[in-house]
């Protein structure tokens, strides 16, 4: 199985954290070379650091602040200037707020809606010329398993995923023909920030301490457990690598079994 990835550029968002940071430390160890878009400056330099260099690569970063998609097409398009190539764009940020759909105020949709579906449209029309010309691409969003089953009191989110979803599989039948494929990847129950965040809420909401929260989420997981953004980072590092030139546009859960729906 070729999970190679050297002479590979690869665009890591949300890469300072959580799973992007997980899935830029996986694809440097394939030998990719990893560009991290995140606002931070300084922690993208510090995570810069962290990437291994073992196929020789010399990895960079883009700031950008994906709240403000002009600002993030202007920054890309700067760093196509001197690095034009990339193989591999994993659209990764973070979730909306928790909260009901009947609550959430127009702008809350419109803000979700930037920073996921425009956001991913600037940086795939960015890549695609260049996967074109290099005969390879792999665009992998990260999204949820809302996409197959919705999640309760994630409303702007269950509808911005699903969006992209539906965004995703559209491309991957337009750029099949470029071998070039395009995929899904749902992560369940992830220790990340965000997760700590989505059982604070609903601790607060039901009375519920936040142990017993995670106790009773625990217990609707076939596995018993949460998962690790490491174990969700493998899943990426396949489809990005050549051994997953077969597959495009697919939902892929990586939620130990929770996902009650096929």
């Amino acid at each position: 199985m070729d999970l190679n990835l050297h002479n590979k550029t690869a665009w890591v968002c949300g890469s300072t954290q959580g799973m992007g940071l997980s899935i830029a430390k996986q694809l440097a160890e394939q030998g990719a070379t990893v560009v991290l878009l995140a606002r931070n400056t300084e922690k993208l330099q510090e995570v810069i650091k962290t990437l291994s260099t073992t196929a020789n690569q010399q990895h960079r970063y883009i700031v950008a602040d994906f709240a403000n998609p002009e600002q993030l097409r202007m920054a890309v398009e700067s760093h196509q200037q001197s690095h034009p190539e990339v193989h591999i764009l994993v659209n990764n940020t973070g979730g909306p707020a928790p909260g009901l759909a009947k609550d959430a105020q127009v702008e809350d949709f419109q803000a979700a809606f930037n920073q996921h579906l425009i956001c991913n449209q600037i940086l795939a029309q960015s890549a695609v010329p260049a996967m074109q010309a290099a005969q390879y691409g792999r665009i992998i969003n990260v999204i949820s398993t809302s996409v197959k089953q919705p999640l309760p009191n994630l409303g702007v989110s269950n509808t911005v995923r699903g969006a992209v979803a539906s965004w995703a599989k559209t491309l991957a039948n337009e750029l099949g023909q470029y071998n070039i494929t395009v995929n899904n990847v749902l992560p369940g129950a992830t220790e990340t920030t965000r997760l700590s965040a989505i059982f604070e809420n609903k601790a607060k909401k039901t009375g519920m301490s936040v142990d017993e929260v995670i106790e009773h989420e625990k217990s609707i997981i076939p596995m018993r457990r949460f998962g690790s953004p490491e174990e969700f980072a493998n899943v990426v590092g396949f489809l990005a690598s050549p051994a997953a030139a077969y597959v495009n546009g697919v939902n892929i859960p990586v939620d130990g079994g929770r996902t009650a729906c096929l």
